[in-house]
């Protein structure tokens, strides 16, 4: 089934010119990007995308870090996207990341993760409806999609 996620490439990610790297990444994997925004999030929005972690003791530091430069905000679609997004992103902290992750691969901190992706489909909807208005997204089909998903070959009869 074709779902979306959000992606946000954060501040560390912004600074450190990952921007290309994280969505080169994707995009070979297939994914189809159908929203993006650069944004300077205000501390009321990072605390928004992250309100399931405000009784955590790092939540403070989170949402200072998260508005403390622009971010890349991204709406992604394909079939299992969220569950291979969080695949490709890697542990949370970078320091445990596989190799070949975008985590393992850039990051060495706790605090600073490069990216968020949404963890589940209810969290997809409602974080994606924090930044885009449903006219944001744009709706396309990718001209390869076929051979993405194993579509373009027929089985024998």
């Amino acid at each position: 089934m074709v779902e979306r996620t959000l992606i946000v490439i954060k501040p560390d990610g912004v600074q450190r010119h990952l921007i290309g790297e994280i969505i080169g990444r994707f995009e070979k994997k297939g994914f189809k990007l159908v929203a993006a925004k650069f944004l300077q999030l205000s501390e009321k929005q990072a605390g928004q995308l992250y309100a399931v972690h405000r009784e955590k003791a790092f939540f403070k530091g989170l949402i200072k870090f998260l508005s403390s430069a622009p971010v890349l905000l991204m709406v992604w679609e394909a079939e299992g996207v969220i569950d291979m997004t969080r695949k490709m992103m890697g542990a949370t902290f970078g320091f445990y990341a596989e190799l070949g992750t975008i985590r393992g691969d850039f990051s060495c901190s706790e605090r600073c993760n490069l990216v968020h992706g949404s963890d589940s489909p209810e969290s997809a909807q409602q974080e994606i409806k924090l930044f885009f208005t449903p006219s944001e997204i744009i709706n396309y089909k990718l001209t390869d999609a076929h051979w993405l998903y194993g579509r373009a070959v027929s089985p024998k009869k």
